[in-house]
Order: structure tokens, then sequence, then C-alpha cells
């Protein structure tokens, strides 16, 4: 049984899990696919909840196992991936999946589940604009910060291979707007 898909890709720190966690909150036959990810756990994730976190040698061989529907070494040596039990999961409640993955894997899914899934990119409103989010998190130090802004503006010249562009400049407004897509691809 093929459910339908919902994917939401963005640089980090563009505001997409905090819609994704609005359009949870609000759409009750949403539900979030766990991704698995090789990185450590930051404070206050929970395994099983936030990621599954693996190992290295472990997502390797979940990859050898074709336990994925789609993985991606992100960073080197930082895999982030979909385990196909996570949808037949979702699907066995008749439940719409939810995705909140990184560009490459949001593309891949999309070209994987074509019509039933409609992908989403959340942009922000300028690469300054997504410097001074990931500064103000306070997670990142300058090395990291400048690799995670420059991969962001590369990831940003994908963007026009998503179902929709949604520039995340207020939150209040990018929340609803994704909210209005979303009921329309649920209900077509």
């Amino acid at each position: 049984m093929q459910g339908k898909l919902l994917i939401l890709s963005a640089p980090s720190g563009s505001g997409k899990t905090t819609i994704v966690k609005h359009l949870l909150k609000v759409l009750p036959n949403l539900e979030f696919s766990i991704s698995a990810c090789s990185r450590p756990k930051r404070n206050g994730e929970v395994d099983g909840k936030d990621y599954y976190f693996l190992s290295v040698d472990e997502f390797k061989r979940r990859i050898s196992n074709n336990e994925f529907i789609e993985w991606q070494e992100v960073y080197e040596g930082s895999f982030y991936g979909t385990l196909k039990s996570e949808i037949e999961r979702i699907w066995a409640k008749n439940n719409v999946v939810v995705f909140d993955v990184d560009v490459k894997g949001g593309i891949n899914l999309k070209k994987q589940f074509g019509d039933n899934a409609l992908s989403i990119f959340v942009k922000p409103p300028s690469i300054e604009a997504l410097r001074q989010r990931l500064e103000s998190r306070g997670t990142e130090d300058l090395e990291s910060l400048n690799k995670r802004v420059g991969k962001a503006a590369e990831e940003m010249t994908y963007s026009n291979q998503f179902d929709k562009i949604l520039v995340n400049d207020c939150l209040d407004i990018s929340s609803k707007e994704a909210e209005d897509v979303v009921k329309t691809f649920i209900n077509s």
C-alpha cells in the first residue's frame, strides 16, 4: 500500500523543523518520519523520537542490507537517511508520512514517489539572515558555521526542483502558508 508523503527540505537554520512541528500539531493525519543519522545527539534530543542515532558502522551495515529508502552522506562521516520500516509503519495507520530531510534527500524522495509526494523547499530570506539564525542558536563554532552557510548557499540552487518554495521571512505567515498548501495536497 502506498500512501501520500510530505517532504520538507531546507538549508540548516531556515525554520523547516519549526514549520514541520506546526503542521504536525494542526493536521492530525500527518505523522513524522523519524530519520536515522550518524551524528551525536544534541542536548535534549531523544533516540527514536528526534532521530534514530546510529554509529557510522551500523549506518553502513543498514545501507548494505538495503534498509533505507534514501540516505546521504551530508558531511564527511555524517550520514542521514530514511528507513523503509518507518514509512511502512506510518502508512499502516493510513497517515501521511512527513519528512524533514536534507535537500538532496528531498529531491530523491520526490523522484521516487512522484505525485504521491508534495515537496516543499523552505528558503531563508537571505544567506545573511540564515547566518544570523545559526549564530543565535549557539550550537556552532566558527568553522562549523561557515561550513553550514557555504552548504546552504549551494543547497538553495536546488530549490527549483521542489513543488513549492516557501520563503520563511515571518514564521507565523510561513507556517500558515505551509498548512494551506498541505491541506490542498492531502485533499486532492
